[in-house]
């Protein structure tokens, strides 16, 4: 028996199983100071405060912050668009999903979503947004050019991150209360698979050079290696105490945020082991790497704080001060 750890406060349930192997695979193709910041490559990084219901935007150049404060009531997920003139946050009290423009910082829009909304990504080149609605075991699908919802396609129990894959063709969704993995078509918005994983699987990133999948499992203090081709459960890698967050490095390193350790474990991608344990800030949620390799950027819920982690030697260089109880973070430039 796995000791019981503390669980954020999404983590419901508890259950034993075992990985096994699941059917029909979808085929998809290989392969602090404030100040007025230029648009758009200085405003770099968005983070979602639960608890001052605003968004900090930080450039990292700059070392400045900004922060928009007409989101809704908790805001926890934050997701980019693939041109970085648009980010949504999702509003997980209000069931609504934030939509700020990136050169104004201001909100422009406010679209309904499920219940209790949680994680969002945006799906490159096309106008989409998908998101994660924890309380209504849905994932909504949004129109991001004419700001509406399109449908919501039942997963699994408490859906917690979204994250698109296979250029797009694929959402995988975790589902915190289900232990595993939903598998969506965007081209129908149809289900076509689901992929065990452990206990309270929460955060996931995938590796678009070999299609693995790297997702969090709250509950059970490790990481379930996915096959996305195959749509099977290759085995877990034990990490730190409640993983929470988890990014894709340009490097082939994956990060992994533990909430409870206070550390963030880098998982070496060609071994499938942890080379490097970070101490980070007190309670670290949400996780994101930036496309050129400078920074990973951790969230730290009780500490509002950001991260900063330099990648080269695995050590926290700058600590940011940020909203209250951060949790999701997006990059754009």
């Amino acid at each position: 028996m796995l000791a019981e750890p503390r669980l954020p406060r999404r983590a419901l349930f508890r259950a034993a199983g075992l990985l096994v192997a699941s059917t029909a695979p979808l085929a998809v193709p290989a392969g602090q100071g404030q100040a007025e910041l230029p648009y758009p490559a200085r405003v770099q990084v968005f983070v979602a405060n639960s608890g001052s219901d605003n968004v900090t935007a930080y450039d990292t150049r700059l070392g400045q912050s900004r922060i928009v404060p007409a989101v809704g009531e908790t805001p926890v997920g934050v997701a980019v668009n693939n041109f970085g003139d648009r980010v949504y946050v999702t509003n997980e009290a209000a069931n609504t999903l934030s939509v700020i423009d990136a050169r104004s910082l201001t909100v422009v829009d406010t679209i309904p979503v499920g219940s209790n909304p949680f994680g969002v990504a945006s799906r490159p080149v096309v106008n989409r947004a998908y998101v994660a609605d924890f309380g209504s075991d849905t994932l909504s699908v949004i129109d991001t050019s004419t700001h509406t919802l399109m449908t919501a396609i039942p997963v699994g129990m408490f859906p917690h991150t979204p994250v698109v894959g296979h250029g797009g063709i694929c959402v995988y969704v975790t589902n915190n209360g289900s232990k595993s993995v939903t598998v969506i078509d965007t081209r129908t918005n149809t289900v076509v698979n689901t992929i065990p994983a452990g206990l309270y699987p929460s955060g996931i990133d995938l590796n678009p050079s070999t299609g693995l999948g790297y997702v969090a499992n709250t509950g059970d203090d490790s990481v379930t290696v996915i096959d996305t081709y195959t749509a099977a459960a290759l085995g877990t890698i034990p990490v730190g105490q409640a993983p929470l967050g988890v990014a894709m490095a340009p490097s082939g390193l994956v990060y992994v945020a533990n909430q409870m350790s206070d550390t963030v474990s880098v998982i070496d991608t060609k071994t499938h082991f942890v080379v490097a344990t970070i101490p980070v800030g007190d309670q670290p949620e949400g996780v994101a790497a930036m496309p050129d390799g400078s920074y990973v950027l951790v969230t730290n819920n009780a500490s509002n704080t950001m991260s900063m982690i330099d990648p080269a030697t695995n050590t926290v260089v700058n600590t940011v001060p940020v909203g209250s109880n951060p949790e999701g973070i997006a990059i754009t430039y």
